[in-house]
């Protein structure tokens, strides 16, 4: 399998990382295609943790190259912190971080006007992370972006920004009532970035391509989760990237012909942060049977908010893996259900008297649905050491099965905690 993409099967905050992570010690590249710093990965190593926003997270493995591609967007601020931060702690990246000259930049106007929008639409907010990812994408569309091709370059930055400044600095006094931003200011520490940034700058595109053709392990990581794709998420309580496996193939500039296996890594519940429906939502009494956020690990690495907790959604799960052509399931977190007597799945929704196996399309029929729940018994002991699959309670393995079951897709991993030693591998992958 030297091509293997991993995409979350939810609202993101699958354990991504961690997956990415275990399967870069036997990889070549690791890939990031899309997305920008209001995606996140945690990774235990030792007891240390690593956080992550832009850099893949394959970084931890000084054999590896890793690559942000053209379909991502880049706060360069936020990129180079990433990166002293790792080199801080040893971990060089020069010669091994490569960035493309595609992918677009994230300005200050970007953040100003997420937030002020976000302000503006008051009770229908989204719940953005404010970090300038919508303004950015959608000035992509809009063909007055600027890419990271420019920002290497003092005249070609100079020229855009001279350009596209006055439109936004029209948009924050016009409709906002804000001041105008500086050109000088903006210039020249964008200009230091794109200096400092430009030793990274690579034919990423290229190398990856080639890469596949040569049978190097490739693993490209997704970012966010299924079910926050700009088309088929549940719009629009999205993000402004395609977060399914052929997005992630389109923002590396990838064929789909060279993708060997897609692996969909999803929780063993269902959590999801910021506004939205969330049909499996626990109840009061059901919430106080849950570890806290703080010990089931469900706070977030981007946004530091509590993320709120369901019962494992077969509809969504089973969706997402139809959109992905999802071939095998990395599940996780399954240690967080330890202590519970009683597991609920939700095997389908009823919606106006009918019976629907997937989420519908509209908004306002997703917060209509009823769960059709599925109760199956609990294990009620420690999972977190298991060596094997097969010393796992048979109530886990019986919950694990059905899920699997449920969502028609086999299991490849699974994960009983945040730390890499804890894992299970049913299914090897990159074995040469």
């Amino acid at each position: 399998m030297p091509a293997v993409i991993v995409v979350g099967a939810q609202w993101g905050d699958e354990g991504k990382g961690k997956v990415v992570d275990l399967l870069a010690q036997r990889a070549d590249y690791i890939v990031r295609a899309q997305g920008g710093n209001n995606a996140g990965h945690t990774i235990v190593v030792k007891g240390e943790e690593f956080r992550f926003h832009l850099v893949p997270s394959g970084v931890l493995y000084p054999h590896a190259h890793s690559f942000i591609m053209g379909g991502t967007v880049i706060d360069p601020k936020v990129l180079l912190e990433e990166i002293g931060g790792f080199e801080s702690k040893g971990i060089a990246l020069k010669g091994r971080l490569h960035l493309s000259p595609y992918a677009h930049v994230i300005f200050p106007y970007h953040r100003q006007l997420d937030a002020l929008s976000e302000k503006r639409k008051g009770a229908h907010a989204i719940g953005t992370t404010g970090r300038g990812i919508g303004p950015c994408y959608a000035d992509k569309a809009s063909r007055i972006g600027i890419r990271i091709c420019e920002l290497v370059d003092p005249a070609l930055l100079e020229n855009r920004l001279r350009f596209i400044l006055p439109l936004k600095n029209e948009e924050l006094q016009a409709i906002y009532g804000q001041e105008p931003l500086s050109f000088d200011a903006i210039y020249n520490e964008y200009a230091s970035y794109g200096q400092l940034l430009s030793p990274y700058v690579s034919q990423a595109e290229i190398m990856v391509a080639k890469g596949c053709k040569e049978g190097k392990n490739v693993l490209f990581e997704g970012a966010h989760g299924t079910l926050l794709d700009i088309t088929f998420g549940t719009y629009p309580y999205v993000t402004s990237s395609s977060t399914i496996s052929s997005g992630v193939s389109a923002g590396a500039g990838i064929g789909a012909s060279q993708i060997s296996h897609t692996i969909g890594v999803v929780k063993s519940y269902t959590t999801r942060v910021g506004a939205g429906p969330l049909p499996t939502a626990l109840t009061e009494q059901e919430g106080n049977l849950f570890l806290s956020n703080a010990a089931a690990r469900e706070i977030g690495t981007t946004t530091g908010r509590n993320r709120r907790i369901g019962w494992f959604d077969a509809c969504l799960v089973r969706y997402a893996a139809l959109l992905n052509g999802m071939d095998s399931l990395a599940l996780t977190k399954l240690d967080v259900l330890d202590t519970l007597k009683e597991i609920k799945i939700c095997t389908g929704y009823q919606l106006r008297g009918q019976k629907i196996d997937y989420p519908p399309p509209g908004i306002e029929d997703l917060e209509a649905v009823q769960p059709i729940y599925e109760v199956m018994a609990g294990w009620n002991c420690s999972t977190k050491d298991v060596a094997s699959y097969q010393e796992l309670p048979n109530e886990a393995k019986a919950y694990v099965e059905r899920l699997c079951e449920l969502v028609g897709v086999p299991l490849s991993i699974l994960s009983l905690g945040p730390e890499r030693e804890r894992t299970l591998f049913i299914q090897e992958f990159f074995t040469k």
